[in-house]
């Protein structure tokens, strides 16, 4: 039809609600307040390093290649994320684009009836209609009715011109969003080869210095100076979340109540990850914690390692790449490699806890990021030199090591 025609020729301008946009000075406020956090964060860790730097460690061979696999596998962790987003909104798009067509198969149907039911009766002026001398109440119904079918004619004209802007905008849309998802995947498959070439090149250091590692790790000198390094870590952490002012705290799902599991006389079975925990008040959630991965809990707090001295955390056999998830709510301090540890991430809870998730094959994680109990904040690996693949968990208060199975539930 001409009108249908001259109809599909109009541009598109419908416009689209946006959500309100925070303030600027107070997104000013957080990225200034989040860029000053970072730069004391990485002044300690340049510290740290330089205090260290006259002692060579096997291990240390390592460091650039599982820093920069931890950094590809968050940037594919990140890419994974957009992905998922772009294609739940292609989907979106595309059930309102089928709803569209249907409304607008439906509006076409009714003009087409309305044209007609207008050709059957005629299309005679009012004039003639006077003239003609017919019936006066006969007459006043025609034009009645000749005034209703070309107000419905023009109602929906203008409904029918909505629905082809609204699916031209559907249509534009689409476009940029599949434009977008190419680009994504494109990214992905870049970081991928990127991170199989990067995993070579750690498998190749780590066959020419594993015996070393292997020799150094038991030297109970090596394993206290490592001790060492991450209590003064902490103690250098805790000072800058004094100083610094309190987050506000966002509300989360508190789990049910759980009485704390009584563990084996050898290894547990960790079969449960952590819920979504409050932010706040951390030691009110002591029996009801989920340990961070699932896995055997092979050395426990306080029993002896075979280097000397006593285990100040848990170590949890688990699967390469296997989620790690924060403990509780909170908000990520330190996620760099360290000697001794590998990837280590650490997450302030507030009110002076701390719980540190170390050996990590990837960090997804930065300093900064806010994070809710069980966020996946990190991967399972065994970096640092690490002879088996799992994750070493520790929980402190004010510095000093709590015994992690005392604190949660594994049931």
């Amino acid at each position: 039809m001409l009108i249908l025609a001259a109809l599909l020729a109009l541009p598109a301008h419908a416009a689209k609600a946006k959500p309100a946009a925070p303030a600027p000075a107070e997104v000013a406020e957080k990225q200034g307040d989040l860029k000053e956090l970072r730069g004391q964060i990485e002044a300690l860790r340049k510290e740290l390093a330089a205090a260290e730097g006259t002692r060579a460690d096997a291990a240390d061979q390592l460091k650039d290649a599982e820093r920069d696999i931890s950094l590809t596998q968050r940037e594919l962790h990140k890419l994974a994320d957009q992905r998922g987003d772009l294609q739940k909104a292609l989907q979106e798009l595309g059930g309102q684009s089928r709803e569209l067509e249907g409304r607008l198969a439906g509006q076409q149907s009714q003009l087409e009836k309305l044209v007609h039911q207008q050709y059957l009766r005629g299309n005679p002026d009012s004039l003639r209609l006077l003239l003609n001398g017919d019936d006066p109440n006969q007459l006043a119904r025609d034009l009645h009715y000749l005034a209703a079918i070309g107000k419905a004619r023009r109602q929906l004209l203008d409904e029918i011109e909505t629905s082809l802007q609204r699916k031209q905008a559907l249509a534009a849309d689409t476009r940029a969003r599949a434009g977008e998802l190419a680009v994504v995947e494109a990214r992905q498959k870049e970081q991928h080869g990127k991170l199989l070439a990067q995993r070579e090149q750690r498998k190749a250091t780590l066959s020419k210095i594993s015996a070393k590692i292997a020799t150094q790790r038991r030297e109970i000198g090596s394993l206290q100076r490592d001790e060492k390094r991450l209590s003064q870590l902490i103690e250098r952490l805790a000072r800058i979340i004094a100083a610094r002012p309190k987050p506000r705290p966002e509300p989360t799902r508190r789990p049910a109540s759980e009485a704390p599991g009584k563990p084996a006389p050898a290894e547990i079975a960790n079969e449960h990850t952590p819920e979504a925990t409050p932010s706040s008040r951390f030691a009110s959630l002591k029996g009801n914690l989920r340990l961070p991965v699932r896995g055997a809990v092979a050395n426990r707090f306080g029993s002896a390692r075979q280097e000397g001295s006593t285990w100040k955390g848990l170590y949890i056999r688990a699967a390469t790449g296997s989620e790690v998830k924060a403990i509780a709510g909170g908000r990520v301090v330190f996620a760099d490699w360290m000697r001794g540890f590998g990837n280590l991430l650490i997450v302030d809870h507030g009110d002076n806890y701390l719980s540190i998730y170390g050996n990590n094959d990837a960090l997804l994680k930065q300093v900064g990021d806010s994070v809710r109990g069980g966020d996946n904040v990190a991967s399972v690996g065994n970096s640092g030199g690490n002879p088996e693949s799992g994750l070493y968990f520790e929980l402190r208060h004010q510095g000093q090591p709590l015994d992690p199975l005392k604190w949660v539930s594994l049931k």
